[in-house]
C-alpha cells in the first residue's frame, strides 16, 4: 500500500486515477494538499475495503457467519469494486473475492443439505413421537406413567425445529388428537374406578357391620368359621379408595381381633385348668392303681368309688389326655369288678352282703310304697310302685346268679 505509484496517480489538476489491467479510471479528485497524500487517502480506503473482505473470509471459514449472508456480501462488495473510490490491487482483490464466492456458494450449498436433512430428520422424529402417542392413546393403562410421557413428548416437540408450517401443523393435530384421546379414556377408566371403589366401600361396611355384630360372641367354633368366610369375602372384594380402605380395615381387623383375642384368653385359661385337671388326675390315678385288690375286693372297691367319684369332680382334661386315662381307670375298674365277682362267687348266699344290702333296698321300698298308699297320693304311689318292682327284679336276678 506504499507504493501508491504502483496503483495509481494524480495529475496536474488533482484527478485521482487508479490503475487496473483494463486501463486507467477516475476514482475522485484530490485538492487538499499534495498529490502522495491524496493517493495515501484513497490506499487508506481500499486498506478499509481489504480489512472487510479479511472478515469476511474469516467469518466464512470458521463457520460463525451465515454462508448465504456471506456470499451476498462478497457479491456486493464484487459489484462494487468496479467503481469503488480506492486506490491499490484491485485486480488482485477482485480475483480473491471471485475465488471466496465460489467457496461461499460451497457453503450455501453445504448449509442447505444440511438444513434438508435436519428437516428430513425432525419430520422423521416428530412423525415417530405422533406415531408412538397415536398407539399410546390406543392401547396404554399405565395412566400415570402413560401421561408422563405424554408431557415428555410435547417438552421434545417443542424443541425440534425445521419442520415447515403446513406439515408440522399435520402432525400437531394428530398428536393433539391422540393426547385428547388418552385423556377422555383415562378419565373414563377413573370414573369407572371411583364407582367401582364406592361399591367395594359399601360392601366392607356390611362385612365390618356383619363382624361386629359376632365379636362378643362366646360360641367360639361357629363363630370363628364365621368370621373366616367374612375375612374371605374381604380379601375376595375389590379395593375402595386408598385412604378409606385403610380406614375399613382397621375397623374390619379390630373386631375381627377382639373375637379372637377373647377366645385365645378364653382358651388359654381353659387349658390352664385343663392341665391342672390332668396333674389331680393322675394323681387319682395313681391312688387307684396303688389299692391292693386281691387283699381287700370289698374294701378295693369302696376306694375305687372315693376315687371315681373325685375323679369326677377333677373335670375335663386335653384332649390327647383323655382317652389314654379313662382306658387305664377303666383297666382298674374291670380289676376291682372281677375281684368282687370272684368273692361273691365264694361266699355263702345267705352271707353276702351284696345281698343283704338288696334285699334292704328293697325292704325300703315296699315301705315307701306302704307310706305312699297311706297318703292316698297316687302319684307316689305309681312311682314307688316302679320303684319296688325294679328293686324286687334286680334282687332275683342276685339271687339266681348266687
Amino acid at each position: 500500500m506504499s507504493d501508491w505509484t504502483a496503483f495509481g496517480r494524480v495529475d496536474a489538476d488533482g484527478t485521482v486515477y487508479v490503475k487496473t489491467a483494463a486501463g486507467e479510471r477516475v476514482v475522485g479528485s484530490w485538492q487538499a494538499g499534495a498529490p502522495e497524500e491524496g493517493l495515501a487517502h484513497f490506499a487508506r480506503r481500499f486498506a478499509d475495503l481489504v480489512t472487510e473482505v479479511n472478515l469476511t473470509e474469516a467469518r466464512l471459514n470458521s463457520g460463525a457467519a451465515d454462508a448465504a449472508h456471506s456470499l451476498a456480501g462478497i457479491k456486493r462488495m464484487r459489484a462494487s469494486l468496479d467503481e469503488a473510490h480506492v486506490v491499490g490491487d484491485i485486480d488482485t482483490l477482485a480475483a480473491r473475492l471471485d475465488r471466496l464466492a465460489v467457496a461461499a456458494e460451497a457453503k450455501v450449498g453445504e448449509a442447505k443439505a444440511a438444513k434438508e436433512a435436519a428437516r428430513v430428520q425432525a419430520l422423521a422424529r416428530k412423525t415417530e413421537l405422533v406415531e408412538e402417542a397415536e398407539k399410546l392413546a390406543a392401547e396404554s393403562t399405565g395412566w400415570k406413567t402413560t401421561g408422563d410421557r405424554f408431557k415428555e413428548i410435547l417438552d421434545e416437540w417443542k424443541g425440534i425445529r425445521g419442520v415447515d408450517k403446513k406439515t408440522d401443523g399435520e402432525l400437531w393435530k394428530r398428536f393433539a388428537a391422540a393426547r385428547d384421546s388418552f385423556t377422555r379414556r383415562r378419565g373414563a377408566h377413573f370414573a369407572t374406578l371411583d364407582a367401582q371403589r364406592k361399591q367395594a366401600q359399601t360392601l366392607k361396611e356390611e362385612l365390618i357391620t356383619a363382624a361386629e355384630t359376632l365379636k362378643d360372641s362366646t360360641d367360639w367354633a361357629p363363630t370363628a368359621d364365621q368370621l373366616r368366610e367374612l375375612m374371605a369375602q374381604w380379601k375376595a372384594a375389590p379395593r375402595a379408595a386408598k385412604e378409606t380402605e385403610q380406614k375399613l380395615w382397621e375397623r374390619f381387623r379390630a373386631a375381627q381381633d377382639a373375637f379372637f383375642t377373647r377366645r385365645s384368653e378364653v382358651f388359654s385359661a381353659r387349658d390352664n385348668e385343663q392341665r391342672a385337671n390332668l396333674e389331680r388326675k393322675q394323681a387319682l390315678l395313681a391312688e387307684a392303681e396303688a389299692v391292693d385288690v386281691d387283699a381287700d375286693p370289698q374294701a378295693a372297691q369302696v376306694k375305687l368309688r372315693e376315687i371315681q367319684a373325685a375323679w369326677h369332680d377333677a373335670g375335663r382334661v386335653p384332649r390327647d389326655a383323655a382317652a389314654g386315662l379313662d382306658r387305664r381307670m377303666r383297666a382298674i375298674d374291670d380289676k376291682v369288678r372281677q375281684a368282687m365277682d370272684s368273692a361273691w362267687r365264694r361266699t355263702d348266699p345267705s352271707e353276702n352282703p351284696l345281698l343283704a344290702q338288696m334285699r334292704a333296698q328293697v325292704a325300703e321300698a315296699e315301705e315307701r310304697l306302704s307310706r305312699a298308699q297311706a297318703a292316698g297320693d297316687a302319684r307316689r304311689v305309681r312311682d314307688a310302685e316302679q320303684a319296688l318292682n325294679a328293686k324286687r327284679q334286680i334282687l332275683q336276678l342276685a339271687e339266681g346268679a348266687a
